[in-house]
C-alpha cells in the first residue's frame, strides 16, 4: 500500500520558471475497471505509485526477510521547458535485507529524475528502474535485481493466483472523502526463487511474497498521521491484506482489509469490521521512535497477532523520501497456531507523513 508511498521530495532546486503553474492530477473514484496487463504498468498522470514486494526466503534453512519497492512521483508543476533535465517524473527505489544473525535491517536507497535512461517507468507492463536497480515482468513473473551496499539479490516471483483487487473492484478508499483513494491490486502467494549475496558468498534462495501495485492522486486525509499495514501469505493458501489510517492521537480516521481463501476471489470489509491493537512496542535506538511492532489485527470474526521475525527492522529513507519508518518480516497466527507469514509496515510514528 505501498503500501506505501511517502514521497516528500523537495523541489526547492527546480527553477522558478519550472514552477509557474500549479499541475491538476486526475482523480481516483469508483468504477475505475482494472485490466491486465496495461495496469502492471505504469499511470504516469497520477501524483503518485508504487510497485511493491516483500516475502521471506529460505537460505539454507535461514529465515530471511526481504523488500523492494519501487516509486513514481509527478512533482506538481507544469513546463513548457522541453529539456529532459526538467523532472516531470521521479523514481525512488528502497530495498532492505532482514536477517536475524545481524539483528538489524540492512537497507538502501535510490532516487533519479525519469530522463536520459537514469530511471523510468513504463507503461503497459512493469519496467521500472533506477540506476542498475530494477524490477520488470516477464511472462507471469516478476523479476528484481537490486545491487545494494550490503546486499545483492536476483529474485523471480510467479504468480500462483489471478491478481487481487483491494477495496470495491480496485477502488480502495484511504479516508472519509471520496477523493482520498487509492486504486490497489495485491498479488499474494508468489513463489521466489533466485539468488542472493550479503558477504558469504552467492547464495541460492527460495520463498514465498506478497506484490502490491498503488496508485493515487491524494491518498491522506489532511488529518492523517500515517498508517499500519499489512499483507500475509497464509499457510492454507489464502491472503490477507488490512490497513488503517490513523489520526494525530492513535485513533483509527479509516481502515479497510481483504480476505481471500485459497484460489478464492477475497472479500473486501468494512471499516467497522477491521481493527489494529498493539500487543507490544519497540523503540529504535537511533531515532528514538516507538514503533508497535507485534499487532493484533481483527477482520470480521477472525483475529491474528503479528510478531516480527527481528525487532530492529527500522528503515532510514531520509535521504530519498524524507521520512523514517518500519518495514519489517512478521509471522501471523491465529487461535494460538501459526497461520502464515508476511510483512507489516508502520508509518508517521517518526513523525507524521506528508505526501
Amino acid at each position: 500500500m505501498k503500501r506505501r508511498a511517502f514521497l516528500a521530495l523537495p523541489l526547492a532546486a527546480l527553477p522558478l520558471a519550472a514552477r509557474a503553474g500549479a499541475l491538476a492530477y486526475p482523480e481516483v473514484a469508483p468504477g475505475y475497471r482494472l485490466e491486465f496487463p496495461r495496469d502492471h504498468g505504469a499511470h504516469p498522470a497520477f501524483r503518485l505509485e508504487w510497485w511493491y514486494v516483500t516475502g521471506w526466503l529460505d537460505a539454507a534453512g535461514e529465515p530471511l526477510g526481504f523488500q523492494v519497492t519501487f516509486f513514481r512521483v509527478r512533482p506538481d508543476f507544469v513546463t513548457d521547458n522541453p529539456s529532459a533535465f526538467v523532472p516531470r517524473q521521479i523514481v525512488v527505489a528502497h530495498a532492505a535485507l532482514a536477517d536475524p544473525r545481524k539483528g538489524r535491517l540492512a537497507h538502501d536507497e535510490r532516487a533519479a529524475r525519469a530522463a536520459l535512461g537514469l530511471a523510468g517507468a513504463e507503461e503497459g507492463t512493469t519496467r521500472v528502474w533506477v540506476d542498475d536497480w530494477r524490477m520488470t515482468r516477464e511472462g507471469d513473473a516478476w523479476r528484481a535485481s537490486i545491487a545494494a551496499r550490503a546486499f545483492a539479490f536476483d529474485l523471480a516471483f510467479a504468480a500462483t493466483r489471478a491478481p487481487m483487487p483491494n477495496g470495491e473492484a480496485g477502488y480502495s478508499r484511504k479516508g472519509t472523502q471520496p477523493q482520498e483513494a487509492s486504486y490497489y491490486y495485491s498479488v499474494p502467494q508468489l513463489r521466489v526463487a533466485g539468488t542472493l549475496e550479503r558477504g558469504r558468498g552467492r547464495e541460492t534462495v527460495r520463498g514465498l511474497a506478497w506484490y502490491d501495485h498503488e496508485w493515487s492522486s491524494r491518498y491522506m486525509a489532511p488529518e492523517a498521521e500515517g498508517w499500519d499495514w499489512t499483507g500475509v501469505n497464509l499457510d492454507d493458501g489464502g491472503a490477507l491484506m488490512a490497513f488503517r489510517m490513523r489520526a494525530r492521537d492513535g485513533t483509527t480516521l479509516y481502515a479497510g482489509a481483504t480476505l481471500a481463501g485459497a484460489g478464492a476471489a477475497g472479500r473486501a470489509f468494512a471499516p467497522a469490521d477491521v481493527s489494529f491493537a498493539p500487543l507490544r512496542r519497540w523503540r529504535s535506538p537511533r531515532t528514538g521512535t516507538e514503533y508497535p511492532v507485534a499487532m493484533r489485527v481483527r477482520v470480521g470474526a477472525r483475529e491474528w497477532l503479528l510478531e516480527p521475525l527481528m525487532d530492529d527492522q527500522e528503515l532510514d529513507a531520509r535521504s530519498s523520501t524524507g521520512t523514517i519508518y518500519w518495514e519489517g518480516a512478521v509471522r501471523a497466527s491465529e487461535a494460538g497456531r501459526a497461520a502464515g507469514r508476511g510483512y507489516l509496515e508502520l508509518t508517521g510514528y517518526w513523525r507524521p507523513m506528508r505526501l
